[in-house]
C-alpha cells in the first residue's frame, strides 16, 4: 500500500517518492521493507525508547538515513508536527489507544494524511464492544482494549474517511499465535531460567488461549484501507 507518485511532505525533502509513516512502528521492520522495496520515504513514531534506539541503529547500520527516520513521539503530537504523508499505516496500535480515544486517534492520522491519501489500519477487533479479558489486561497488555469493527467504521464516517477495503485475517492470526507458542516452547529452558516459571506459564497460556479465541471467532483481526476524502484515482482492484 506504499507505492505512490505524488510529491511528499516537505519535512522529508521528498520529491519523487511517496512519504509514509508508521504510527506505533515497533522495531521498524515494516517501514524498512517499504523503503527497500518500494522507494518510500518514511517516518516511524514510537513511545518506546528501546524501540527508538534499535530502529535508529538499524537505519544507520543499513545506510537508510536519507530515506528513513524514527521519532520518539506520542501520536497525539501529530497534529502539531507539520508532517504530511501520502500513506499512513498503523499495525497493532489501536488496541492500546483506549476506548473513547478512537475519534482523536483518527483525527491525528487525518491531520498528517494528504487529501486522497491512504490509511491502512490493522488491529485486533471484536464483533461487539467488550471490556476486555481481565487476565490479559492485568498481565499481558495493561490498559489494552479491543475495538469492535463497527465502532471504527462508524467513526470513520463522521471524519469523512472513506472505506476502500476491509479484510479479516482471523485464521491467519490463529496460525501466527500457534507458531509463536511453538517458538516459546522450543526455548522454554532458557526463558524459564531468565524470567522464571511463572512468566513462562503465563505467556504460554496467553498464546494458546488467544489462538483458541481467534479460532472460535470470539475476536478477529481486521485491516481497513481508507482514504482521506474521495480518491477516484485508485486502481479498482486490491493490488495498489
Amino acid at each position: 500500500m506504499f507505492i505512490v507518485n505524488g510529491v511528499s511532505g516537505s519535512s522529508l525533502h521528498c520529491i519523487n517518492f511517496g512519504a509514509a509513516t508508521d504510527i506505533g512502528c515497533g522495531w521498524g521492520f515494516l517501514l524498512k521493507y517499504a523503503v527497500k522495496h518500494y522507494g518510500v520515504r518514511g517516518v516511524g513514531i514510537t513511545l518506546s525508547r528501546e524501540q527508538h534506539a534499535k530502529f535508529q541503529k538499524d537505519i544507520e547500520d543499513e545506510g537508510l538515513q536519507d530515506r528513513l527516520e524514527v521519532r520518539l513521539m506520542d501520536y497525539r503530537k501529530l497534529k502539531a508536527s507539520g508532517l504530511a504523508f501520502d500513506r499512513v499505516v498503523s499495525v497493532g496500535m489501536l488496541e492500546h489507544v483506549g476506548r473513547g480515544n478512537y475519534p482523536l486517534f483518527l483525527e491525528c492520522v487525518q491531520s498528517v494524511l494528504k487529501p486522497g491519501g491512504l490509511f491502512l489500519l490493522h488491529y485486533i477487533s471484536a464483533l461487539q464492544e467488550f471490556p476486555g479479558d481481565a487476565f490479559i489486561k492485568k498481565y499481558i497488555f495493561p490498559g489494552g482494549v479491543i475495538p469492535s469493527l463497527r465502532e471504527i467504521i462508524h467513526i470513520m464516517g463522521d471524519k469523512k474517511l472513506y472505506t476502500v477495503d476491509v479484510e479479516s485475517l482471523r485464521r491467519h492470526y490463529t496460525k501466527t499465535l500457534l507458531c509463536w507458542r511453538d517458538n516459546l516452547l522450543k526455548h522454554k529452558g532458557e526463558i524459564t531460567k531468565r524470567y522464571g516459571k511463572e512468566f513462562m506459564r503465563m505467556w504460554e497460556l496467553y498464546l494458546a488461549s488467544c489462538a483458541a479465541t481467534f479460532h472460535n471467532g470470539i475476536i478477529d483481526l481486521h485491516q481497513i484501507v481508507m482514504t482521506n476524502g474521495i480518491n477516484n484515482e485508485l486502481p479498482m482492484t486490491r493490488v495498489v
